[in-house]
């Protein structure tokens, strides 16, 4: 999500009261409430996100089918502690696990549901048989950027393309 409506400071190992821990800059992470709160110190072992040997975004696959009212699929693709972990923390952000975070998270579901829809109606637009080249150009530069890191909810479009050899042929340089 790229504009939390809450932000906290998340400690990315739990300190557990280990002053070195509590205050170390490396530590420390901005999060928003909704996702500190699920993580809470419940979750010690999972992937970090700003370590690219860590593949975040390729060990998990991330899933939503296009409609209201679905729950996200958050599925390990790794046998591996902190993969399994990072899936189970993710299952819960986006799904819930009490009744205050059960509305929180289908909130977030919302805000994927909405990206994931312009998403989908770029790939429409782009594949259309009425579509010029100007337009496909024009088209795939929109589809680039919504597979971009500055995009919100990167991960569920990039499996949008993943899943899909003909896509994935056709936007293979807009992954990582």
């Amino acid at each position: 999500q790229k504009e939390p409506t809450t932000i906290n400071i998340e400690h990315f190992v739990p300190h557990r009261g280990d002053l070195d821990l509590k205050f170390d800059w490396l530590n420390l992470f901005y999060a928003c409430g909704h996702c500190n709160n699920t993580k809470l110190a419940k979750y010690g072992d999972i992937l970090n996100c700003t370590i690219a040997e860590d593949r975040v975004e390729t060990s998990i696959r991330y899933w939503m089918n296009p409609y209201p009212k679905e729950k996200v699929e958050v599925t390990a693709r790794i046998d591996n502690a902190a993969v399994t972990e990072t899936a189970s923390l993710l299952d819960d952000i986006y799904n819930g696990t009490t009744t205050l975070k059960l509305i929180e998270s289908a909130n977030i579901r919302n805000q994927i549901l909405q990206e994931v829809n312009k998403f989908q109606k770029l790939l429409l637009d782009f594949y259309h048989d009425l579509a010029t080249a100007q337009e496909r150009e024009t088209l795939r530069a929109k589809i680039a950027k919504e597979l971009s890191d500055r995009s919100s909810f990167t991960a569920f479009k990039r499996w949008i393309i993943r899943n899909n050899p003909e896509l994935q042929a056709d936007f293979h340089e807009y992954l990582p």
